[in-house]
């Protein structure tokens, strides 16, 4: 049986920010539905310079995460196809020049 992780989120200040619709989830984190996060940016973009993670929902659903600057993941740098091909295995069989050649051959052109 694996065992249970349980997580404490931080205390919110609701007071201070007014975000009296913002929920906990675990799993999530902060989340807030879309139409409060209109009506609050301000308060928003100040918790989230605090460094708090604010996940938007719409209809239940996680649409955006707000992060801090310096917390978001660096991208991976696209490299190009020609990096991509040439880390296949070639394949061995017969050229497109010989299929050609015996389709004809076969077809008695």
């Amino acid at each position: 049986m694996k065992e249970r992780i349980i997580k404490k989120y931080p205390a919110l200040k609701p007071a201070s920010l007014e975000l009296k619709e913002a929920v906990a989830m675990p799993g999530i984190g902060l989340t807030i539905p879309v139409r409060a996060a209109k009506a609050k940016l301000s308060a928003l973009l100040e918790l989230v310079a605090g460094g708090q993670e604010v996940t938007i929902t719409s209809d239940g659903l996680p649409k955006a995460v707000l992060s801090p600057v310096g917390k978001a993941k660096p991208r991976k740098v696209f490299t190009g196809m020609g990096d991509y091909l040439l880390k296949q295995p070639i394949h061995t069989g017969p050229s497109a020049e010989e299929i050609v050649r015996e389709d004809r051959d076969a077809r008695g052109w």
